[in-house]
């Protein structure tokens, strides 16, 4: 059965959610790094900047992750949901149902 506009929007709009959430709990390991010197030692602080990296990087990830939700959903209500966007084929079923915001087909992703 393929998968439909309305089984899509909900698994999308799953997706934000959840990207939503993990927003939350990472604002905390974003926060800028202080140097307390007296209670923290350099290696600790080197630590702490490479976590601070590490959720910055995420947090990245998941404002990429939410740029493609969100131009699924307007694919969805535009008639678009479903074709590559680069060469206007179907995208393959299973592709779709493993990630219902992917843009493109097999062969577009691939480069060729």
């Amino acid at each position: 059965m393929p998968l439909s506009p309305d089984t899509a929007r909900v698994l999308l709009k799953a997706q934000l959610q959840a990207l939503d959430e993990e927003d939350a709990l990472g604002r905390e390991g974003t926060a800028p790094v202080t140097l307390e010197q007296d209670s923290v030692g350099r290696l600790s602080r080197i630590d702490a900047m490479q976590m601070q990296a590490m959720a910055l990087a995420q947090q990245r990830r998941r404002a990429s992750q939410r740029r493609q939700v969100e131009a699924a959903l307007q694919r969805i209500e535009t008639g678009e949901f479903g074709y590559c966007i680069n060469c206007g084929e179907e995208i393959a079923e299973a592709r779709l149902r493993n990630n219902p915001a992917i843009a493109t087909c097999v062969t577009c992703a691939g480069g060729g």
